[in-house]
């Protein structure tokens, strides 16, 4: 009963106060709000107490936070292009042409059962060395037609290479005869193949005897079974 008054006169109230907001004349209406109840409702039944775990179940404890992982640090710089210690910690994304080059390469050590340990881009697309090249000192000399079957991997102005599984100490640049600046592993110059279709391919592997995929320190990797080696007489690919 004590309910039910105190809900009816908080309605008298409102209504009041509905019909005294047009008015000057009356003072404003002062709502009442029941105070809570002093203890748990009887028709509520108090929670069980659980009392001490089972014997033999530890205590549930929170994973420790994870340690944040660093960033990593420049370990070399050739003039405007930074070299860092590790990959980089945030999403970097690889252009889609191998022909313009980038600001931020990324340089990856991958692994294949046929040829060994040898180098890939951000993309996962294989990267290769010229013989006819030379490492000291390093230069290029697929130009011309040559560098269209054979695109350069060109880094641009400021530039920074991130690798991953490959020294910093031994990554850089060498200027081309065109005047774009070329990515080098151990002073040897690095190219695409222009057949690679996807992350993977190797076709450039072996080609004239003289293309093969770059190792992580700048080396040859390992020949491809004779049986699938690409033609001699590939005509994409220019002698020189």
């Amino acid at each position: 009963m004590k309910r039910i008054s105190l809900a009816s006169a908080a309605v008298a109230v409102s209504i009041l106060a509905l019909t005294g907001c047009a008015r000057t004349d009356v003072p404003p209406a002062v709502e009442f709000v029941a105070a809570p109840a002093a203890g748990p409702s009887a028709d509520v039944p108090p929670e069980p107490d659980d009392g001490p775990p089972a014997p033999g179940l530890a205590a549930e404890t929170p994973d420790p936070p994870a340690a944040p992982v660093p960033e990593p640090t420049v370990a070399k710089k050739q003039k405007w292009v930074k070299i860092y210690s590790g990959q980089s910690r945030k999403d970097v994304t690889p252009p889609r042409s191998i022909r313009k080059g980038s600001r931020t390469v990324e340089l990856n050590a991958t692994e294949n059962e046929q040829i060994g340990t040898y180098v890939t881009d951000g993309a996962g697309r294989t990267l290769y060395r010229f013989d006819k090249d030379s490492n000291k000192p390093p230069k290029a000399t697929c130009n011309g037609d040559c560098a269209k079957a054979w695109p350069p991997l060109l880094i641009k102005s400021p530039g920074k290479i991130f690798p991953k599984g490959l020294d910093p100490k031994i990554l850089g640049y060498v200027e081309r005869a065109d005047g774009h600046c070329q990515v080098t592993i151990n002073g040897q110059p690095v190219y695409y193949f222009a057949r690679d279709e996807k992350p993977g391919d190797i076709l450039g592997q072996g080609v004239n005897g003289t293309w093969f995929a770059v190792g992580p320190t700048g080396g040859r990797t390992k020949p491809l079974p004779d049986a699938i080696q690409p033609a001699p007489a590939d005509p994409v690919t220019p002698g020189n």
